[in-house]
C-alpha cells in the first residue's frame, strides 16, 4: 500500500540518517519498523488477552532487591523460560523472556514494577496467540 505523509524536513533528514547508518534497505523498511515499535509501545498490557510472548527488561540496584526479585522469578516460573542478568557497578540489568498466558506475565510486570529498588520496568510484546 503506498500512502504519503507530510513531514517537516529535519525530522525526516534523521530519519533517513538513522535508517541507513542501520544497515536497512530502504525508508519504507524503517518507517514500517518505525510503525511496529510505535504500535508496540502503546499496546496496552491490560489490553492483551490470549497466550504471549515478551521479553521484560528491568534495572534495579543489586543488594536491594535481588532476594525478592530471585522470589518472584520463582512464583512465575510457569511463564519465565529464560533469564539474562548483568552487573554495572551497583545496579544490575535483567531481561525475562516469558511465553504463556498474558494474564500470568502482566501479573509478573505489575509485581516487578511493586519495588522501589526497581527503576524500570519495560515490556516488548513480540507475539500473542
Amino acid at each position: 500500500m503506498r500512502t504519503s505523509l507530510n513531514i517537516p524536513d529535519g525530522l525526516l533528514d534523521e530519519f533517513d540518517d538513522t535508517w541507513q547508518s542501520e544497515g536497512l534497505d530502504s525508508r519504507s523498511r524503517g518507517v514500517r519498523e518505525a510503525m511496529q515499535e510505535y504500535i508496540e509501545a502503546h499496546t496496552r498490557l491490560e489490553d492483551i488477552e490470549g497466550d504471549v510472548v515478551v521479553v521484560i527488561a528491568f534495572d534495579y540496584t543489586h543488594e536491594a532487591v535481588i532476594e525478592d526479585v530471585h522470589d518472584v522469578q520463582h512464583q512465575f516460573q510457569d511463564v519465565i523460560t529464560t533469564t539474562n542478568h548483568i552487573h554495572e557497578g551497583e545496579w544490575c540489568l535483567e531481561t525475562v523472556f516469558c511465553r504463556g498466558p498474558a494474564e500470568r506475565v502482566r501479573r509478573l510486570t505489575y509485581r516487578l514494577r511493586d519495588f522501589d529498588a526497581v527503576s524500570r520496568v519495560k515490556l516488548m510484546l513480540l507475539a500473542e496467540h
